[in-house]
């Protein structure tokens, strides 16, 4: 397999399993915790690049270091999730931004950590993308219901004798294991354009919770696709096209839910308006 035949299918591996996961995180709303976690996985990027280790295994150290910080903010008195995500977003990735100039001569570039490289992706980047995405799936049919009733009814979930924050943790989990699997191919500032835009482009089009588990993955899995082809075509970083693309999904998602709710006679006098009303 050649590298660019690389590149297309880990598009299509990453792109699937990075808007299967990022159906749970703008259901859930959790976009800005996934955008803090996608910043501040770049020192133990940094890091794991210095010490000539895998760079997915130093963003899933820090990852895991972050979620436990972001927990213990949060629950400090009259401080809350997003408090804890913003301080966690500016500070991680301020201490990956002096922990780069702090170690010269890095062998991997600082561009290719912070907007990643899928041209350059090992076999072993996309083995770990699938085993996510394969896990996620699995986890999420194993614990659909639970997690769509926390989702939906949090109030309700709670009334029902359920503990919520197994639930909160699996899914927490889940974005952490797919940002750090995104690194690789889109890097540590454009994951989230693979987890947020995807999701939320399919959320205007289907009306369904299953229905956007399975639309998410399509439009990111296209998204990758069509990144790479124009990263081809017109000479152009692959992990900026890719998160453009799925941008694009999103406006065109937004632009046919936008048509959906036009009246489908515009022009129609207030008389007849007014009579349809009555009718209905």
């Amino acid at each position: 397999m050649g590298y660019f035949e690389r590149a297309l299918f880990a598009a299509v591996v990453i792109g699937a399993g990075a808007g299967f996961v990022g159906a749970l995180v703008v259901l859930r709303r959790r976009t800005f915790f996934a955008q803090a976690l996608t910043h501040a996985t770049y020192p133990g990027a940094v890091g794991a690049a210095a010490l000539g280790v895998s760079v997915p295994l130093g963003a899933a150290v820090a990852s895991v270091v972050l979620v436990a910080a972001m927990a213990a903010i949060a629950r400090v008195r009259r401080q809350g999730a997003q408090v804890a995500a913003g301080i966690v977003l500016t500070g991680g990735f301020a201490a990956g931004a002096l922990l780069q100039a702090a170690i010269p001569g890095l062998p991997v570039r600082a561009e290719s950590l912070l907007v990643g490289s899928i041209l350059t992706v090992s076999d072993g980047d996309i083995l770990l993308a699938a085993s996510v995405a394969l896990v996620a799936v699995a986890l999420v049919a194993a614990f659909g219901k639970e997690i769509a009733f926390s989702t939906f009814d949090q109030a309700g979930f709670r009334a029902a004798g359920f503990r919520e924050w197994p639930i909160e943790v699996l899914v927490l989990g889940l974005i952490a294991a797919s940002v750090v699997s995104s690194l690789p191919a889109v890097g540590a500032i454009l994951a989230i354009a693979l987890l947020a835009a995807p999701a939320t482009a399919a959320r205007l089009l289907v009306p369904s919770f299953r229905g956007i588990l399975i639309a998410a993955p399509v439009i990111g899995a296209a998204s990758g696709v069509l990144g790479v082809l124009a990263s081809r075509t017109f000479a152009i970083a692959a992990g900026p096209a890719i998160a453009l693309a799925a941008t694009a999904f999103f406006l065109l998602a937004l632009g046919i839910s936008k048509l959906r709710g036009l009246p489908l006679n515009p022009v129609a006098s207030p008389v007849a308006t007014a009579e349809d009303a009555r009718i209905a």
